[in-house]
């Protein structure tokens, strides 16, 4: 039987991590969510080695997705929404256990590993990563309800334009960057287009529509708003549940 570990939050801040064990997967509320929205795309980065870190992250055994089962289901209502508008939903990212999140901070401490640089923080310097919260010691992905995501069109059959790419640490993967995103109005810049502002505004929609909220840093997070264990930090490997 799989045994689930956690940290509750409270005494993840003020003291040493206490773990608790506890038989099953939460009672059975995380799933698969390809199990809740089948038609889904998987490209599950942290599993391979293409990631800012530049190998594997530690907990992901299984290139796949895991959710509470409130956010899969408002995640189908959303796959349910865009693919009426020629749209799927491509996922980078789900659940993660804590422990991907402690791999982060070593290799985030580990200043002359500088792999990936080029291809996902070229203008920042690694020592800032902590200070501009690029890295932290804790992620809302670990409680099971937040993804990262964009949207793969089906006529064209590529992802589409955002103007930016996933795990990107810069301005660029602000929301805001390049226009307003609480009302959808464009700002003429240098950084992205006109088309790919619009591209990020239909995914943003589409999740605020069924119950999600974004992150003011990057386009592709989301979080349910109701989500049922705010104050808990799970470690269950990701693997098919």
């Amino acid at each position: 039987m799989l045994i689930v570990t956690l940290c509750l939050t409270a005494a993840c801040h003020n003291s040493p991590v206490a773990e608790v064990q506890k038989e099953g997967v939460v009672s059975g509320e995380f799933v698969n969510i390809t199990d809740v929205v089948p038609d889904v795309i998987l490209e599950i980065r942290y599993f391979g080695t293409f990631n800012f870190v530049g190998s594997r992250i530690d907990g992901y055994e299984q290139p796949t997705a895991l959710l509470c089962r409130e956010a899969a289901d408002s995640l189908l209502a959303v796959s349910n929404d865009l693919k009426t508008q020629g749209y799927r939903l491509k996922i980078y990212d789900a659940y993660r256990p804590q422990r991907a999140v402690d791999h982060f901070v070593r290799w985030g401490k580990a200043l002359d590993d500088t792999l990936m640089r080029r291809y996902f923080y070229p203008q920042v310097d690694k020592k800032d990563l902590f200070v501009k919260r690029y890295i932290d010691e804790h992620s809302g992905h670990s409680r099971g309800a937040t993804l990262d995501l964009t949207l793969f069109d089906m006529q064209t059959e590529k992802e589409l334009d955002m103007g930016g790419t996933f795990d990107w640490f810069g301005r660029e993967s602000h929301p805001d960057c390049g226009g307003n995103p609480e009302t959808g109005v464009y700002r003429q810049n240098d950084t992205i287009t006109a088309v790919q502002f619009a591209n990020r505004m239909i995914l943003r929609r589409a999740m605020l529509s069924h119950g999600f909220k974004p992150y003011d840093c990057e386009w592709w997070h989301f979080t349910l708003k109701d989500e049922p264990y705010p104050d808990t930090y799970f470690d269950i490997p990701v693997r098919e549940l």
